[in-house]
C-alpha cells in the first residue's frame, strides 16, 4: 500500500463483540468459574450496566461464548472439510494433524466445551447442555466421515476417535510441547485403516 494512501478506519467493536472478546480469552485461559464478572468488564473496558443490557446473567455470557466457540469450531471443519475435497479418508486423518498441531500451541489449554463440561456439573447448567451438545455434534460428524470413508462400523470408529481426540485434549495439558504430539495423528491413522480394512 502506498505510504500517502489513507489507511481506512478499522469499524469499532459493539460493546456485545468487546465483552464476548474478553470472556473468551478469560474463560478459556482462567476457567469459567474462576473469572467473575468484574474481571470481564475490567477487561472488555464497557460499563457494568452495558454488560447487563447484552447479558442478563454470567450464565447468558457463557453460553454467548461457547455458542461462539461452536460456531468458530465449525468453520475450522469447513476449512478442513475444503482442504480434503470428496476424500473423508484423508479428511479424517487431517482433523487429527490439526489437533496435533492444535496441542502443541503454546498457548492451548484444552478444549473449550471439555473444559466447560469438567467445570459446570449441574445437568440443568445451560452452559453444560450446550458443551455436551457441541460433543454430540462431533460424534455425528465423525460418524459420517467414518461412513463415507467405508468404515465396517462407523459408530465405533468414531466412538474410538472422539476417546482419542478427548484424550489428545488431556496430553496437551499435561505433555505440552515435550510430549509426542505427532502420536495423535499416528493413532487416528492406524485407527481410520484398520476400520476401513487397510493395514496402518
Amino acid at each position: 500500500m502506498d505510504e500517502k494512501t489513507p489507511r481506512m478506519a478499522e469499524p469499532r467493536k459493539s460493546a456485545r463483540e468487546r465483552i464476548l472478546d474478553a470472556a473468551a480469552e478469560l474463560f478459556y485461559r482462567e476457567g469459567i468459574r474462576a473469572v467473575g464478572i468484574d474481571t470481564v468488564i475490567a477487561q472488555s473496558g464497557v460499563a457494568k450496566m452495558s454488560l447487563y443490557r447484552n447479558f442478563a446473567s454470567k450464565d447468558d455470557l457463557v453460553c454467548a461464548y461457547l455458542e461462539r466457540s461452536a460456531q468458530a469450531h465449525a468453520r475450522w471443519w469447513d476449512r478442513m472439510a475444503a482442504r480434503h475435497p470428496d476424500d473423508p479418508k484423508g479428511l479424517l486423518k487431517g482433523l487429527f494433524v490439526a489437533l496435533s498441531h492444535w496441542i502443541a500451541h503454546p498457548e492451548f489449554q484444552g478444549c473449550p466445551f471439555t473444559n466447560a463440561a469438567a467445570e459446570l456439573r449441574d445437568p440443568a447448567n445451560p452452559a453444560r447442555a450446550l458443551a455436551l451438545a457441541q460433543k454430540r455434534a462431533v460424534r455425528e460428524r465423525l460418524r459420517a466421515l467414518a461412513a463415507a470413508a467405508g468404515a465396517a462400523d462407523p459408530d465405533r470408529l468414531a466412538a474410538h476417535l472422539q476417546v482419542l481426540m478427548e484424550g489428545a485434549y488431556s496430553a496437551g495439558q499435561t505433555l505440552g510441547v515435550d510430549g509426542d504430539v505427532g502420536a495423535v495423528a499416528s493413532a487416528a491413522a492406524a485407527l481410520i485403516d484398520a476400520a476401513c480394512g487397510e493395514s496402518a
